[in-house]
């Protein structure tokens, strides 16, 4: 551990969205959500300086949210209020292996948004990715924003979280996938992200198609069945955990706070991937296994109150 190294800002950037969750045809709860929003209370909740950049509206979803997320330690001085926009609302049915189906109700006014942004120091951490960077109606903005982010020394994470509604859309804006495949450290996407991309399903396969995009790591979660880290040196496999599943909307936003967690705990930066070895990447990603089998344990959407100030100290 690099003790001499300031503890980062981390910025998540993505859509914030109201989840109705139902099991067996039931509303079951209701929760702020969004995979952006999830692990930014993630890390909030582990006493983390974590900054939000979202979009709500000017309604009492929205105002419940922001006072959740204040609530929870995350900064909310880049969540500006979007003049004519009702905050997103998301109704997901759970199936029998807890895997949720969405169906969304979401409508963006033209202007969006529209103030001036943060910039990332070297040390800092931006966390970007779903389809809300691939819109093109805020792609400029956002890809402006990473592309100095690294510009700067921040580490870089990007998590495809390829929903099937967005398929037809996401098709025609592969060159965009494409690009942020460039400007990230590290990439982390499920399996089902990849077969809705590439029609891939083996990790190592995937590693070759990402690192052709600029790619040098690549974490591969696939649910129940673990996760896989592929770099040029090496290939690893950490098992899941054996847990009885509740819900699975946050797993893989929660795995993404233990990588980021796991990273900051060890204070590593972009320019300290190379030299990690095996034993340690296998911590880190058992950090994001950690978080992920917490959060699938409840219908909320993050790691619990008792797991941040387990993890805090």
């Amino acid at each position: 551990m690099k003790n001499n190294t300031p503890m980062p800002v981390i910025y998540t950037i993505g859509e914030t969205i109201y989840d109705i969750i139902f099991d067996h045809g039931q509303p079951k709860a209701a929760r702020p959500g969004g995979s952006m929003l999830n692990t930014a209370v993630s890390l909030g909740r582990c006493g983390l300086h974590v900054e939000m950049i979202t979009e709500l509206g000017q309604d009492m979803v929205g105002q419940t949210i922001l006072e959740f997320l204040v609530s929870n330690g995350v900064s909310t001085s880049f969540v500006k209020p979007v003049e004519g926009l009702k905050t997103p609302v998301a109704l997901a049915f759970l199936n029998e292996q807890a895997n949720a189906d969405y169906s969304f109700y979401i409508k963006y006014p033209e202007n969006r948004l529209n103030f001036t942004w943060p910039e990332p120091k070297k040390s800092d951490i931006v966390l970007f990715g779903a389809f809300y960077s691939l819109d093109p109606a805020i792609r400029q903005k956002i890809a402006g924003f990473v592309e100095k982010a690294k510009q700067n020394g921040a580490f870089i994470m990007y998590d495809p979280n390829i929903r099937k509604n967005h398929l037809g859309e996401v098709r025609k804006l592969m060159d965009f996938v494409e690009e942020n495949f460039a400007l990230a450290d590290i990439v982390r996407g499920s399996d089902e992200d990849f077969e809705n991309l590439f029609g891939i399903t083996d990790g190592k396969k995937v590693f070759d198609r990402t690192r052709k995009s600029g790619c040098k790591y690549l974490i591969y979660t696939r649910a129940g069945k673990g996760a896989e880290f592929f770099s040029d040196n090496f290939h690893l496999h950490v098992p899941a955990g054996k847990i009885k599943v509740v819900s699975t909307i946050g797993a893989g936003d929660t795995f993404n706070a233990g990588i980021i967690y796991g990273l900051v705990a060890r204070r590593l930066t972009n320019s300290d991937l190379a030299p990690i070895s095996p034993g340690t990447w296998k911590e880190i990603i058992n950090s994001g296994v950690f978080f992920a089998s917490d959060v699938c344990q409840s219908y909320d959407n993050y790691i619990s109150v008792e797991c941040g100030k387990m993890v805090h100290g």
